[in-house]
């Protein structure tokens, strides 16, 4: 795991002022949209009905079109299947369980978003920022970029997500949970939206994605009443140096996450007034078809929390180390999954050089994961952030500040971005098809092709 500078009840959702209450879900709506749609604050906040007539997604459209992206707003690529995309934002609290950054006893609180497909008028529903205002001025300060891209360079809450704000879910079978769920972990570092290039395609090819922020992990979480919680691991990692305890610092970070995880799937399987998820919704998730992927530590925490929890059964590891080291050829300290195994399908996907025979941590699964699916796929030319919305962003970055060609590669490397999304999206949307849906890819996971060369399987 690369660290850079379940059970319980929960809390009622708050209500604010410039916000949709979605059966207790709170979804931020810009003010003019607000004004259009007739929504007012928390005085006048409207419950939104799906198509089936109990809470969900959507309701009555605004009456005007979302606005258009600022200018300086950087985009990223739109998803490829069916559906358009609808979100909702979830505010948990985990009652039986401190949070372990925050001292005291303080109860462990999660913001996640649920992405799911929606009807083709979602566009009238104001699009998703990848960042509030106020979590984009944290990440400007201290991002995985830094190195390359000094802060105030980039205008990071101008880009918009292809998820639009309460959009109603689309029309599925109202017999049957038609939704498989997938959980996202980000990187260590990262925020949960700065994987939606990859979680907005599986919400258009049928999917029901839940992206999960590790508070005091990501550079800063809002939460509704307006809080800012923000990262503590600069610091706990210089005291762990000092003191000789990175290991355990690593240890720590780890559990947090599966049990953050777990906890997400507590809650979505909560019923009736318990649940934290719009009705409509809800009813539409299918709980026995769960799967789970992640880039860097968020890989390492989706092949955890499946060896630990069987609800999961699939995961995607987007190149990350499974192991309690920062170096990828380091077999110390190995985690349980490393020990272990797993009994269920993983997809390991590596950037350049970084496969199950370099990455240490990688072998010790591959080696004792026996009578299950395993394949371990290389992008060439990759690098760590390929595998996050870095691939799409730091293009766009170089072109306004004018970064020169070698910090770019550093980032993304040499593999053309275009071709690195859609070869990430073609080869995680067939596993979780396989694995969660049961439906045949034409072999695209069990040999090369000649549609993604880029694409080297690893034996």
């Amino acid at each position: 795991m690369r660290v850079r500078g379940s059970g319980g009840r929960r809390a009622r959702r708050l209500v604010v002022a410039g916000a949709l209450v979605v059966a207790g879900v709170l979804v931020a709506v810009p003010a003019g949209v607000r004004k259009a749609a007739g929504v007012a604050g928390a005085d006048g906040a409207a419950m939104m009905a799906g198509a089936d007539g109990v809470a969900g997604p959507g309701g009555g459209a605004p009456r005007v079109p979302a606005d258009g992206p600022p200018a300086d707003a950087m985009t990223l690529p739109a998803p490829t299947g069916r559906y358009r995309v609808g979100t909702v934002a979830l505010h948990l609290t985990h009652r039986s369980r401190t949070d372990p950054w925050a001292g005291g006893q303080t109860h462990r609180e999660l913001m996640v978003s649920i992405r799911y497909p929606a009807r083709a008028g979602a566009g009238w529903y104001p699009p998703a920022p990848q960042l509030s205002v106020r979590e984009a001025a944290a990440f400007d300060a201290r991002n995985n970029f830094s190195e390359q891209v000094p802060p105030g360079k980039v205008q990071w809450a101008a880009t918009r997500t292809s998820a639009h704000a309460g959009a109603p879910l689309a029309a599925g079978r109202p017999s049957r949970r038609w939704l498989p769920v997938v959980l996202y972990s980000p990187g260590v570092g990262d925020p949960r939206s700065f994987g939606s290039t990859l979680c907005d395609e599986l919400a258009s090819r049928g999917y029901a994605v839940v992206t999960i922020d590790h508070t005091y992990e990501a550079p800063a979480v809002e939460f509704p009443d307006g809080r800012l919680a923000r990262s503590v691991l600069a610091t706990e990692l210089s005291k762990a140096q000092k003191s000789g305890r990175v290991t355990e610092l690593l240890k720590k970070v780890s559990g947090v996450r599966v049990a953050d995880a777990r906890f997400v799937l507590d809650e979505l399987a909560e019923r009736g007034a318990a649940s934290p998820v719009p009705a409509g919704l809800r009813r539409a998730l299918d709980l026995h078809a769960v799967g789970m992927f992640g880039q860097s530590a968020g890989g390492f925490t989706a092949a955890q929390t499946m060896h630990d929890d069987r609800r999961i059964k699939a995961a995607v590891n987007l190149d990350g180390v499974m192991g309690y080291t920062q170096r990828d050829d380091d077999p110390a300290n190995p985690s349980t999954v490393g020990r272990e195994g797993v009994d269920r399908p993983l997809l390991l996907m590596g950037m350049a050089g970084n496969t199950h025979h370099t990455v240490a941590s990688w072998g010790a699964v591959w080696r004792h994961s026996t009578g299950t699916w395993l394949r371990d796929l290389t992008l060439r030319g990759s690098r760590h952030a390929s595998y996050t919305d870095a691939e799409a962003l730091v293009p766009q970055i170089a072109r306004r500040v004018g970064l020169p060609r070698t910090k770019v590669t550093a980032l993304i490397g040499t593999v053309a971005p275009a071709r690195a999304v859609a070869a990430q999206r073609a080869y995680v949307s067939a596993f979780f098809d396989r694995w969660l849906r049961g439906r045949d890819d034409g072999g695209l996971l069990d040999r090369p092709s000649g549609r993604f060369p880029e694409v080297q399987f690893v034996r």
